[in-house]
């Protein structure tokens, strides 16, 4: 079997091993692939593994070689899975792998947002404490957790986790999810409809997947049916949120802060709105990038090459 990663730096810039992959077949690895040079990759592979690269139906028609897409994370929209589907070529995800670091990673913002750990660490550095006349100060307020109500927008494997360390904290959690389970609701976490989530939440987390039904789901409209205050942290996918409408709900104070870790275009332009944003704080996608978390995702995208090598393959998208 001949195996193509074409673009494999992210998830292993050099601190993991590819050998799982190595041992499956006649193996190239790129850094990463160019638009214009994806078809004349892949070649006559077998197997097209990619994590961003995008596989689309004209790349499928020119490359009829292909029997096997294994995508590098657990969302798969950079793959036609119609088109491989109707060819007859499985496309497989890795669902579970990034659960617990980016659930950890909700609070790594929240806590910032709450503390402003690094703006007073600096000021410290700069020997503002040195001079105060008070043995101690705070620049911006700060805020406790506790009794404080979370809003989880869709409530998969990181929404229930971010719940549970929600619940450590003290924090209330209302979860809208469109297949409700109530079997997971507990004293502090309760199903919520999406209105009633955004009218009584002090803090919102996003995790829900990026499906037209839920593009633009934090707008104009359903931010003023929020809190005045409210904090939004977005660790799911840009364009869940429109950009132009959170600029402007920032300025007014509508909503106190908003954190995340992905934009509504990756890398994120020079001109994004979200750059000039007040009280906004933005980090280049790396909830997912721990090392366990990465390893745990490299086990599971070879492991799900060796089981469609071995004729029954697991986590298909397009079954």
């Amino acid at each position: 079997m001949k195996i193509v990663v074409l673009d494999g730096y992210t998830l292993n810039p050099g601190d993991l091993s590819w050998a799982e992959f190595e041992a499956l077949g006649e193996f190239t690895c790129y850094e990463r692939t160019p638009a214009d040079k994806i078809i004349e990759r892949i070649g006559d592979a077998d197997a097209v593994v990619t994590n961003k690269t995008p596989i689309s139906k004209e790349t499928l028609d020119a490359c009829p070689g292909i029997k096997y897409i294994g995508v590098l994370a657990t969302g798969y929209n950079v793959v036609d899975v119609e088109a491989a589907k109707a060819k007859g070529i499985p496309v497989t995800n890795v669902p579970t792998y990034g659960t617990t670091a980016v659930s950890q990673f909700v609070f790594a913002l929240l806590l910032e947002v709450c503390h402003h750990v690094q703006h007073h660490s600096n000021t410290v550095k700069e020997l503002k404490w040195s001079k105060s006349p008070d043995f101690c100060y705070w620049d911006y307020p700060l805020i406790e957790l506790y009794g404080q109500t979370l809003g989880i927008v869709g409530f998969g494997r990181i929404g229930q986790a971010t719940a549970k360390i929600a619940a450590a904290f003290g924090m209330n959690v209302l979860a809208y999810d469109s297949a409700p389970n109530k079997e997971l609701e507990t004293e502090s976490i309760k199903y919520a409809s999406f209105e009633e989530l955004c009218a009584e939440s002090d803090v919102i987390s996003l995790h829900c997947p990026l499906f037209p039904s839920t593009e633009g789901i934090i707008n104009e409209d359903s931010i003023a049916d929020m809190k005045d205050g409210v904090i939004i942290i977005n660790t799911s996918r840009g364009p869940l949120v429109v950009e132009d409408d959170m600029l402007d709900a920032l300025k007014s104070g509508k909503v106190a802060y908003f954190a995340a870790d992905v934009v509504s275009t990756e890398p994120i332009k020079p001109d994004n709105v979200l750059l000039k944003a007040p009280n906004c704080f933005i980090t280049p996608h790396i909830a997912w990038a721990p090392q366990a978390a990465r390893r745990r995702l490299m086990d599971v995208a070879s492991g799900n090459l060796k089981a469609f090598s071995d004729g029954s393959p697991e986590n298909v998208v397009n079954p």
